[in-house]
């Protein structure tokens, strides 16, 4: 019996220490996400490629010209032309901002203003000329500008998404588990740059509401998006726009026919997002794990979480084979989605449901 003890102990630890950790993780896991009643599981995708490195993170669409304009990790930016059959689409390289181009939006004078990683925010004229408009704020230069919109006064909101690290330095970042996101609006008559909002939890996307009265800016690692107001009684105000999401939230767009189209990853089943955030012990467990090990594998059934003008949601559309989903647009019956996981832009069938 004394023989066997040591190997009946070894035994046990094999068995109790994994299920020790899984009770752990979840019960220092406090998200709790909000049911989805109308989820759709989307079939069919169809892949346009858009370059042989990583990308699309977003996609902003021109209706006049019915191009696509889309960065991918290459720094380029390429204009894509999709006809009804994905084999028919024509894409093509713009221009190379030399960067790492994230956010886009179409300006107001057939220009594009562009969110650039590593070299902020930018304008590229029709012509394919690139100006800077900004680069930092109140002496803090931008570590990573991410997303980017517009109001029909010609006023840019954007964010960057950590003052402190870089997109390289993405595991320094998360193992700080620290607020260092801003969101912050550019005047293009006055050249001026104001830091609005401080303490983000990774600020991503950028979405102005159609009656101009809020902008709306997704805070990744907190599965939430809140809303900064820039009209009426509530200037200068903060609050949540909707909370517990599915997945982590990267950009928000706004269909114009009063719906977002919110783009959707999944995460770890250890939520790497939020676990970190408050458990320095964790943080410091994932970092070493991710530096000698690698990073963890990422769940698929990413998506785009639909919402109205109010923050509720109307329908989870998702996909088994797709991970890391960055934004969605909506045209015609059709969702055309970008990822940082692939160097395709994906596009979705929505003729098989209703309500679309």
């Amino acid at each position: 019996m004394s023989e066997s003890r040591p190997h009946v102990l070894l035994l046990s630890a094999i068995v109790l220490i994994p299920a020790i950790a899984v009770v752990l993780f979840y019960q220092l896991d406090s998200f709790d996400p909000a049911p989805m009643h109308n989820s759709h599981v989307l079939q069919g995708a169809e892949m346009v490629g858009v370059g042989q490195l990583f990308g699309p993170e977003d996609l902003a669409y021109d209706p006049n010209s019915g191009l696509i304009y889309t960065g991918c990790s290459d720094g380029w930016i390429k204009r894509v032309t999709v006809n009804e059959s994905v084999a028919d689409s024509v894409v093509e390289n713009w221009v190379n901002t030399g960067g790492r181009p994230l956010g886009l939006v179409l300006g107001h004078h057939n220009d594009v203003i562009i969110a650039d990683a590593n070299k902020g925010l930018l304008k590229v004229t029709s012509d394919g000329a690139i100006d800077l408009l900004t680069d930092e704020a109140e002496g803090v230069k931008f570590k990573l500008t991410d997303g980017v919109d517009i109001t029909d006064a010609g006023m840019l909101y954007f964010t960057d998404a950590s003052e402190k690290y870089s997109l390289n330095e993405m595991t320094q970042e998360i193992s700080q588990g620290q607020p260092y996101g801003r969101l912050m609006s550019y005047d293009p008559s006055t050249k001026q740059t104001k830091v609005l909002v401080r303490d983000i939890y990774f600020a991503n996307g950028v979405a102005v509401t159609p009656d101009q009265s809020f902008v709306i800016f997704c805070e990744t690692r907190m599965r939430r998006c809140k809303r900064y107001y820039i009209q009426g009684e509530r200037k200068g105000y903060v609050d949540t726009f909707i909370d517990n999401l599915p997945g982590i939230p990267d950009n928000i767009r706004y269909d114009g026919k009063g719906q977002y189209w919110i783009g959707l990853g999944k995460v770890t089943t250890f939520s790497w997002d939020l676990t970190t955030q408050s458990y320095p012990l964790v943080r410091k467990v994932l970092t070493i794990i991710e530096r000698y090990i690698g990073r963890p594998h990422m769940k698929k059934n990413g998506g785009l979480l639909a919402v109205d003008l109010e923050g509720k949601p109307i329908a989870h559309y998702y996909d088994s084979g797709l991970s890391l989903i960055t934004t969605g647009i909506k045209i015609a019956n059709h969702l055309y989605c970008g990822s940082i996981a692939y160097p395709y832009m994906i596009r979705l069938n929505l003729t098989q449901y209703h309500g679309i």
